[in-house]
């Protein structure tokens, strides 16, 4: 487990030259100089002199960030800012009252117990176990579903729908939470532990793909190589090339033969989550789509606000993100909102909440496909789903 200290020489790498001001959603809204990383940095500095303490209000700017990585990706350092203000979070709340509650109530007993107990009482019915292929050549994905999906399945349904026309096999495990909550509440060794049980069904597993539906899933599972080592050996865990697809990414990747026939014109625009690495994938995909118009927002790949705890902890400061985020959306016209992230599905609910606007539909690009006719690019006709073996 690493400790503040092992980020000295990171903390120190910072020049305090101010750009990433410029890219942090909450600076934008506070104008708070110690909401940005720059300003954390100072602090966390001057704990490692020992001129300050992890106290209380330390541990408030340190849940004052989204977690974005958009600080990351401008910083001319290259500082891995999340995974120290991730550390610092731990070693603030693992002696606090509050921070032993928290870690309680996202213990395996807890949280996990209420995963395992709404998996056999879903909201809604969960799709069938999905073995289909057509023949030789199929694809084996193993697909990691998510936390979401086991309470709410109907993103795991569209996919399945959709699947059922590729010549694949998907493999299903009974995995935990990717471990992004954790992370974010610094809530270390819960972490380790989710990490470590799910590599080990990773690494009991043959397949060719892991597929996620979830951009927080995707990038939590591709993170793990770079967190403390655990017991197993999996090369997901020590870099090796294991691919990691969103499901619109593989759609695109397949070149698939059918397109997606929508009854009526639509309109949709799309919201970029902060842990999607690229969306190369969006207007590939959306051409095979017939009646629909893409209208990219202002901003599409600006943080919703949401971010977990974040909207619980900081409310004000991300509505106010959230609310920004859907005056751009209302300003397309779209009769939907896309996304592939499900918290960034309540983040954009919460900003059309805020800014007292109609909401358009706000789903899963997955889901979304998922209501068209799927027609072969050939014929015209209906496709055939690919039968069970």
């Amino acid at each position: 487990m690493k400790k503040l200290e092992d980020f000295a020489d990171d903390i120190n790498k910072c020049s305090k030259c101010g750009l990433c001001q410029s890219v942090c959603p909450v600076y934008k809204i506070t104008g708070n100089d110690c909401a940005v990383s720059r300003g954390k940095f100072v602090m966390l500095d001057g704990v490692l002199k020992g001129d300050l303490k992890l106290n209380k209000n330390i541990e408030k700017y340190l849940d004052m960030c989204l977690k974005c990585g958009k600080c990351k990706d401008f910083c001319p350092s290259n500082i891995d800012v999340c995974e120290i203000f991730n550390t610092a979070k731990y070693e603030c709340a693992k002696n606090t009252f509050h921070g032993k509650v928290e870690k309680f109530l996202e213990s395996k007993w807890v949280f996990g117990g209420f995963i395992k107990f709404i998996k056999k009482f879903p909201l809604i019915r969960p799709s069938d176990t999905f073995s289909r292929h057509r023949g030789e050549g199929y694809v084996k994905l193993l697909y990691f579903k998510g936390c979401v999906n086991n309470v709410y399945p109907k993103t795991e349904r569209a996919l399945k729908k959709i699947f059922s026309h590729l010549n694949v096999e998907i493999i299903e495990r009974d995995f935990d939470c990717c471990g992004l909550p954790f992370l974010s509440s610094g809530n270390m060794e819960r972490f380790e532990e989710v990490k470590k049980y799910n590599l080990e069904l990773i690494n009991n597993c043959h397949f060719d793909y892991i597929l996620t539906d979830c951009a927080s899933c995707e990038s939590t599972l591709k993170g793990y190589k770079n967190h403390s080592p655990g017991t197993t050996s999996h090369p997901l865990q020590q870099g090796a090339r294991v691919k990691i697809l969103n499901a619109a990414e593989f759609l695109v990747g397949q070149n698939i033969k059918f397109k997606f026939k929508f009854k009526k014109p639509v309109k949709v625009t799309f919201h970029k989550p902060c842990h999607l690495e690229n969306d190369d994938f969006l207007k590939p995909l959306l051409e095979k789509c017939e009646n629909v118009e893409y209208i990219e927002m202002k901003d599409y790949d600006e943080c919703c606000g949401f971010a977990g705890e974040f909207a619980i902890k900081n409310p004000k400061i991300s509505r106010a993100i959230s609310k920004q985020k859907a005056l751009n959306a209302v300003a397309t016209g779209a009769d939907y909102i896309l996304t592939t992230c499900p918290a960034c599905v309540m983040g954009l609910y919460q900003g059309f909440l805020a800014a007292g606007k109609k909401t358009p539909k706000i789903m899963n690009i997955i889901e979304f496909l998922s209501i068209a006719e799927i027609l072969d690019l050939q014929s015209n006709a209906p496709a055939k789903p690919a039968v069970k073996d």
